[in-house]
């Protein structure tokens, strides 16, 4: 087939750490592209050059995802997320045009300086079977695989993954910028697996059809000509880690899961209210794993999206997180030892149903409706909150639709890449900013103080943890 000219051509660019030398690169080699720059609050933008070619910002683990299914001629990533999803969908319509000539860091294999795994000879000899918490669950898999575990469970998490090990991990495979850093947080690293670097990736389809090749020769001279191979590094000693913190943290007998991210201030400010201190959440958070001056009670900072499938784990007594993502939890495993103690009152959001401002659509009948007279054929809806949705749709008897997941900034994905929006939000302003409406409110939710039933069937457990949840409801007021 002939290739045609540019109609259109769609870039997917980073948002995060390859934001700034992206936007540099694309100003050097003059696609340049207004408002893409640190700080920018659009997802829309278009090239100052060329008007055929408009890009969107999108996390780097969408753009792999959306490149490969044809929402997006050409996108850049780190080399990570591209392996991450070849791991899983090796048949993918997903070209890594080249990697470009910056990079940063380097996905790692680690353990626990406080375990027994202090080479990778250790955990192949290993009989017992080896946990491995990653926010690259298809990498993990492929690795443990490769590397011939006998028995072996991945773990995936929306991030925070150094503060598993070891009580809820024996491995972690993630991102770091240097081995120090894996140190820092009372790693040892096994194995730097590969150094992440910037990639530009295209379509199949699209770079078969479409002639890009003005866009192409003028990135070409960032082109990184030689790849860099994986290298092993030495190992370190257990010494570098503050072993003796460690084992004061795993000697308390309740373990509770705190948030980082939008929900800490308030959970600070309510924590302080209600007289449970725990040093070092306040502010700038350091270490992940701390202790509170109640001395049998430990903590851990990690995402809300992860704790209620942690504390279902058994690997938190309690958590602070939010009512929809215990929902969302809820929808998948309804028979969860899994409860919620406390509304805390903060974090009020509402998950919602939203469209295009320029559907003729105001609710979720009609939006029905308008899929069966073919409005939409799929009806394509993005979410973070994947069993929510898909909860939805069936609930209302919607048929032909495909869910797809994003990892935040889900709004950005219509009108053009998807037709339907379930997410969060507390005013609705940032909807209505980007043209979007909302069709139904799906749920409620504010922060919730959940607890592990298993937990609370021992008695002593019980009494702590009816301690906790009596003086976080006091001061919940």
């Amino acid at each position: 087939m002939e290739p045609i000219n540019p109609v259109g051509i769609r870039i997917a660019l980073p948002k995060g750490r390859f934001l700034g030398p992206t936007s540099e690169m694309l100003d050097a080699t003059g696609v340049s592209f207004c408002d893409y720059s640190p700080g920018t609050r659009h997802y829309r933008i278009c090239s100052s050059r060329f008007d055929y070619l408009s890009a969107k910002i999108l996390q780097e683990r969408d753009i792999s995802v959306h490149v490969s299914i044809g929402n997006y001629d050409l996108g850049i990533c780190g080399a990570d997320w591209v392996r991450e999803l070849k791991a899983r969908y090796p048949a993918a319509s997903l070209i890594e045009v080249s990697p470009l000539d910056y990079h940063d860091g380097a996905v790692f294999l680690a353990s626990s300086a406080a375990s027994g795994f202090a080479s990778l000879d250790a955990v192949a000899a290993s009989r017992q079977p080896i946990r491995i918490v990653s926010e690259y669950p298809n990498l993990a898999t492929e690795l443990a695989t490769q590397l011939r575990l006998r028995r072996f469970r991945v773990f995936p998490v929306w991030g925070a993954a150094e503060v598993y090990p070891p009580e809820s991990a024996d491995l972690v495979v993630m991102w770091a910028k240097t081995e120090r850093d894996l140190m820092s947080q009372g790693l040892v690293p096994l194995r730097r697996l590969f150094d992440v670097q910037a990639v530009l990736v295209g379509n199949r389809e699209s770079l078969s059809r479409k002639d890009m090749s003005e866009v192409l020769s003028l990135v070409n001279s960032r082109f990184c000509r030689d790849r860099v191979t994986d290298r092993s590094v030495p190992p370190f000693t257990a010494e570098q880690f503050r072993a003796e913190s460690l084992a004061t943290w795993q000697s308390r007998d309740i373990r509770l899961a705190l948030p980082d991210g939008h929900q800490k201030t308030p959970a600070v400010e309510l924590l302080e209210r209600a007289g449970i201190h725990v040093p070092g959440y306040a502010g700038r958070t350091v270490e992940r794993r701390l202790l509170a001056e109640h001395d049998w009670l430990a903590a851990k900072v990690i995402r809300p999206q992860d704790m209620p499938i942690q504390v279902a784990s058994g690997h938190f007594d309690l958590a602070v997180t939010g009512q929809d993502w215990l929902t969302e939890h809820r929808c998948t495993f309804p028979s969860s030892p899994v409860i919620e103690l406390v509304d805390l009152g903060f974090g009020r959001v509402r998950v919602v149903a939203a469209l295009s401002q320029n559907v003729p659509v105001s609710s979720t009948e009609e939006l029905r409706d308008y899929v069966a007279r073919g409005g939409f054929r799929p009806l394509r809806v993005a979410s973070e909150y994947v069993n929510i949705a898909d909860r939805y749709l069936r609930d209302n008897h919607f048929v032909c639709y495909k869910v797809m997941p994003t990892w935040g900034a889900s709004e950005a994905f219509l009108s053009d890449d998807a037709d339907l929006l379930v997410d969060n939000t507390q005013t609705g302003k940032t909807l209505v900013e980007n043209g979007l409406k909302i069709i139904e409110v799906i749920l409620r939710s504010s922060a919730c103080l959940i607890a592990n039933t298993e937990s609370l069937a021992d008695p002593f457990k019980r009494t702590r943890i009816e301690e906790v949840a009596g003086l976080l409801k006091g001061a919940v007021g």
